[in-house]
């Protein structure tokens, strides 16, 4: 057999391995699966000052940052000019948080805090008190306090020295609720919707069955690929003992046929059911090579006896193609995507070029699966 060039069969090459039946996935509970219909976070925003900057806040050109400022002092009772604010201690920030689905008035969330002036730093400032809006223009919570920058950036005779991104940060805990939140979950209808991340009919229906198997017959009914409809009776203890009884359901989910590639990385993520047709792969490469290098002719007598005579540069080229001494071929029956990896890599094949292997594979319509390139 030719050095760089092997035969490795299937059945050789997989001597060993047990063909298993197909794998099922294990029981999750339902809410990794999904969502029940009107359980969302909220997000909100608002404006406010960054104060306390060792100069590295905004400059004087931003007219926002002097307004704002001007703004706030002037509710504390302190009326000042344009003219008179100059200073780099200040930042107008913009201020995102998330409300959670169900909030109490007093409860502490997390903000972020970002600039959108020139200020070069947010790190050691504290945050004014700022207002966070929902879409509806309703105030919702209000943010104060200090603000922690996961960067810094300091600058002296045009000398730079800059880490993360230092024009973020964020208030841990620094928003304070001041408007309940409750979400409504229960329909004018009397039904719960349980809304599935990945719409699958069959995922779907097993819901269905798991639901009325456990909590009552014909409770639950598949609304369409992603959304299963339960039926509330009003039975007791109340709602919310049916709410948790209803979260505990074990569900097996659905195997998605997909094979997750990444280039850059060389990784190769794939379900251990994914199917493959019978085929035959051939996997190799050649290797071009070119190396150039010159010389120079340096003439003695170029010190002055012939001036119109100068050096001469010569490349010499050289041209070589190397043949890869791991091709291989590889012949497989009706089997899995795990399978063939092993294969490949028994055949030391590399990772990308187990990546090209998929994607040709995939182009000949042997592999049974959505392949994602990322």
């Amino acid at each position: 057999m030719p050095r760089a060039h092997f035969i490795l069969q299937a059945a050789l090459l997989l001597s060993g391995l047990a063909w298993c039946a197909p794998v099922h996935a294990q029981a999750v509970p339902l809410t990794a699966l999904g969502r029940f219909q009107g359980w969302r976070e909220n997000a909100l925003i608002g404006t406010g000052l960054v104060t306390g900057l060792s100069g590295s806040g905004d400059s004087s050109r931003s007219a926002v940052t002097r307004q704002a400022l001007r703004n706030v002092l002037g509710r504390l009772g302190t009326n000042v000019a344009d003219e008179q604010i100059n200073s780099r201690n200040v930042a107008v920030v913009i201020v995102t948080a998330v409300l959670p689905a169900s909030a109490n008035v007093g409860d502490r969330i997390s903000a972020t805090v970002s600039s959108i002036g020139d200020a070069r730093s947010l790190a050691g400032g504290t945050l004014l008190m700022t207002q966070l809006m929902g879409p509806n223009e309703r105030v919702y919570a209000l943010a104060q306090g200090q603000v922690v920058a996961g960067g810094y950036s300091f600058e002296s005779d045009l000398n730079r020295q800059q880490r993360n991104y230092p024009t973020t940060a964020t208030l841990e805990g620094g928003a304070t609720v001041e408007a309940p939140v409750d979400a409504q979950i229960l329909g004018n209808d009397g039904t719960v919707g349980f809304l599935l991340s990945e719409p699958d009919f069959g995922t779907a229906n097993r819901i269905a069955e798991t639901i009325n198997a456990r909590l009552g017959a014909n409770i639950a009914m598949v609304q369409n690929a992603d959304e299963v409809r339960v039926r509330y009776d009003g039975a007791r203890p109340g709602f919310a003992w049916f709410m948790s009884r209803l979260e505990a359901v074990l569900v097996e989910p659905g195997q998605a046929a997909r094979v997750v590639v990444n280039e850059r990385t060389g990784t190769i993520v794939a379900g251990g059911a994914v199917r493959l047709s019978s085929v035959v792969i051939a996997q190799g490469d050649i290797r071009v090579r070119i190396t150039g290098q010159r010389t120079a002719s340096q003439p003695s007598f170029v010190g002055g006896y012939a001036s119109d005579i100068a050096s001469l540069v010569v490349t010499n080229t050289k041209l070589e193609v190397e043949q890869g001494q791991r091709d291989a071929v590889v012949s497989l029956p009706n089997t899995t995507v795990a399978d063939l990896v092993l294969a490949l890599t028994r055949a030391h094949v590399d990772t990308r070029g187990i990546i090209s292997v998929l994607q040709a594979v995939k182009a000949a319509g042997a592999l049974h699966a959505e392949i994602i390139v990322q």
